[in-house]
């Protein structure tokens, strides 16, 4: 009984600290639409005594960007005009309906393109990188850039290229986005990918669903007409994207002037938080109810890090390795490495975000895993790395003795082992 009572009093304590999380930033329940925030740490452990940083292996996302498709936007305007034809919306839902309607025109056209804070956003991860590694970027280095054929991803690269080129013009810069590449910077694996929509995951994310669904007052003040609403309109669906609607704002010039987050409470911005972060852990996380195997979707990308790494640390001065891509890579990436224990595994999904798996603290807008080598000497055998994540440094499941700096053979033996031990089927 009285177990019982403090694992429920642990519960209530870990949803008020979320709650209070989400209130303080409602942008963090924008899951992976959060614009990205910079470091938060506000300064890094100095290296251990004699060694210097002189390579750096990176991984990172496109920049804020809108939404993809039309009907992310069509949607939810398309339900509202209609009403709006048919005098059906309250004076809040003729509101909104002002306010989608420009965010639609802001985007229109522009469907899944990089915005002006997306470029933004990798000019000053590019600076930060220079200014506080500066002997990575010394000299005439080599910046090794690829991309995904995405040109969100291109121009992420290409914005961060320029930054340090106009900080070192004697950059040799390297750069391309290649069909070749894309079978470590967004492969597709299909029997994985399967496993996400088998009936026990789909079930187990439906019955969370259920429990959390909060939409009735949200969409019920948007109309004059409760009986309008119950046979024209699936509220469910369109408080989907109504929020997700309005996570995308934050990635826009339109945040300066509207919002639409007035239209939740803070408990309705926690369930819809919940039940986004549920669905990217069932399909990126370690868990039985999807298989057990999702992050091994990034074990070619794991690979070719660790492998130009071992070939660029026989240089005296190798540079920087950039990689440009996609979310649906940087969170089983993360998850697969077990960065900040983002690889444990959960079965109960009441407990996803009670044990800590946050979505919004991996894989923001300009999400980037940055992995930082330092030695002594360019003959130094004994390499150390850190890894930062969102520029901040991150914890790794090998021997920590050197916290928050790692061996770099610890790394590579560990990560080897564990990829060699995946069977493919």
């Amino acid at each position: 009984m009285i177990a019982l009572l403090t694992m429920t009093l642990n519960i209530v304590a870990q949803r008020q600290k979320l709650k209070n999380e989400l209130q303080k930033n409602i942008c963090l329940s924008a899951s992976n639409f959060l614009a990205y925030r910079g470091p938060l740490q506000p300064r890094l452990t100095a290296a251990p005594k004699g060694t210097a940083p002189f390579y750096i292996s990176h991984y990172g996302r496109h920049g804020s960007r809108y939404m993809t498709q039309v009907r992310e936007y069509d949607y939810v305007l398309d339900i509202l005009r209609n009403a709006h034809q048919l005098h059906k919306l309250s004076s809040l839902g003729e509101d909104v309906y002002q306010r989608v309607q420009l965010i639609k025109d802001e985007s229109y056209g522009r469907y899944g393109e990089l915005t002006a804070l997306g470029q933004q956003q990798h000019r000053d991860i590019a600076r930060r990188m220079m200014e506080r590694f500066p002997e990575v970027f010394s000299e005439d280095a080599c910046i090794h850039a690829r991309s995904t054929l995405v040109v969100r991803c291109i121009l992420s690269m290409e914005s961060e290229l320029l930054q340090l080129v106009s900080m070192n013009p004697k950059l040799r810069i390297n750069s391309d986005a290649r069909f070749n590449d894309l079978h470590y910077l967004q492969y597709m694996d299909m029997r994985l990918s399967s496993q996400i929509r088998s009936e026990k995951g789909r079930k187990a994310f439906d019955d969370y669903c259920r429990m959390h669904q909060c939409w009735k007052r949200v969409i019920g003040q948007l109309f004059n007409d409760t009986a309008y609403v119950n046979t024209q309109v699936n509220g469910e669906r369109m408080n989907y994207y109504l929020f997700r609607m309005a996570g995308s704002v934050q990635n826009m010039e339109l945040r300066r002037k509207l919002t639409l987050y007035d239209l939740f409470t803070d408990d309705e911005v926690v369930e819809n938080w919940r039940m986004n972060n549920v669905y990217w852990f069932l399909g990126y996380g370690f868990t039985p109810l999807t298989g057990g195997k999702q992050p091994y979707t990034q074990r070619h990308l794991l690979r070719r890090i660790i492998e130009e790494a071992d070939s660029c640390i026989q240089h005296p001065h190798p540079g920087a390795t950039l990689r440009f891509g996609h979310d649906t890579s940087l969170l089983p990436l993360v998850c697969l490495m077990g960065v900040n224990g983002y690889d444990q595994s959960i079965e109960d999904l009441e407990k996803v975000d009670k044990k800590g798996w946050l979505d919004y603290e991996v894989f923001p807008m300009a999400s980037n895993l940055q992995l930082v080598f330092y030695r002594k000497s360019a003959d130094d055998p004994d390499v150390l790395l850190k890894v930062l994540l969102n520029e901040d440094e991150a914890t790794l499941p090998l021997p920590d003795d050197l916290a928050p700096y790692y061996r770099w053979s610890d790394f590579r033996d560990y990560y080897l082992k564990k990829l060699d031990s995946y069977i493919e089927q």
